[in-house]
């Protein structure tokens, strides 16, 4: 056999709120149930999504995920970020719903996650294989990320950068944007805790 499709269907408290929040990063609605089951399918290009209502679902505690290869993650990047931007007015990095910044690696992009209302997480990876990290401080970002936006750890990738910028030098290549990630981590993080007298 060949051509199969296989199309996730993920978990969601709310398929209005899926609805809008794909609206936003471009998706089209392509088949939207309310009874007997809630059922909403969203597709962009050739990204296809669907997601199942369940009451009583926490986003929080949600273990969904999917993967989406992509032959250009910074174009994919850049359309979703603009949709996020003219709807809340900036790109949301902590909290449900997130997404993640593309991160640099050995002067390349890697992939980033969309993090939707459901709690489910989009992982937009290139169809190529990503270059291995050369530097210490190329590897302590790639370490950081993989705790911070793969498992969700903001505090454990902040630890790891804030060490390896200590050790640094100041001119390694990657030194600006590591600086810039961690600073990222630390608005997530003060992003994610409850507010007073809340």
């Amino acid at each position: 056999m060949a051509n199969e499709l296989t199309i996730p269907l993920l978990p969601c408290p709310s398929i209005d709120e899926i609805a809008s929040f794909y609206e936003m990063l471009g998706f089209e609605i392509t088949y939207r149930q309310t009874r007997p089951n809630p059922h909403i399918a969203v597709r962009r290009e050739d990204i296809n999504l669907h997601f199942f209502g369940m009451d009583d679902y926490d986003p929080a505690q949600s273990y969904s995920t999917c993967l989406v290869i992509v032959a250009d993650t910074s174009e994919l990047f850049e359309a979703f970020a603009a949709g996020m931007r003219s709807v809340h007015g900036k790109l949301l990095i902590s909290g449900i719903p997130r997404m993640t910044r593309p991160r640099l690696r050995n002067d390349r992009y890697t992939g980033f996650t969309v993090v939707d209302p459901g709690g489910n997480w989009i992982r937009i990876n290139k169809a190529a294989k990503e270059p291995e990290a050369q530097t210490k401080l190329a590897k302590a970002m790639e370490n950081a990320a993989r705790q911070a936006d793969a498992h969700g750890d903001e505090r454990q990738g902040l630890k790891i950068l804030e060490g390896a910028l200590k050790r640094a030098s100041g001119d390694e290549p990657e030194f600006q944007a590591v600086r810039e990630y961690r600073d990222e981590l630390v608005e997530r993080i003060k992003g994610s805790e409850p507010r007073p007298g809340a």
